[in-house]
């Protein structure tokens, strides 16, 4: 086996991994009833922007349609997790506003 099967095998089996790491924070988020305010959309949004583009680099640049797809979908993981803290969020200020007293408003 040579350094490039090496790479390539060890690129695959750590996003494979990857990918399977965001169903536990799709999970937390997805029970979270505090808004997940643990999660930060700026560190989200840069992950995502970094897996889209190096698809997009993989695919233009490489014609690598593996790596293109491995980083299309954590950039989809990363757009579920954005989306779901997003969904969260707007549902916990909802519950806030709910449970305000008229003299609050």
């Amino acid at each position: 086996m040579i350094l490039g099967d090496v790479a390539y095998y060890s690129f695959t089996i750590c996003n494979v991994l990857r990918l399977v790491s965001y169903l536990p924070q799709i999970h937390k988020i997805a029970r979270d009833t505090n808004g997940a305010t643990a999660i930060s959309y700026s560190t989200w949004i840069l992950w995502l922007a970094a897996n889209a583009s190096t698809a997009v680099y993989s695919v233009s640049n490489l014609g690598d349609a593996t790596m293109a797809w491995t980083n299309g979908l954590n950039a989809l993981c990363c757009v579920i997790v954005i989306m779901l803290t997003a969904l969260k969020r707007r549902q916990f200020h909802s519950q806030i506003a709910n449970y305000r007293t008229p003299a609050m408003k």
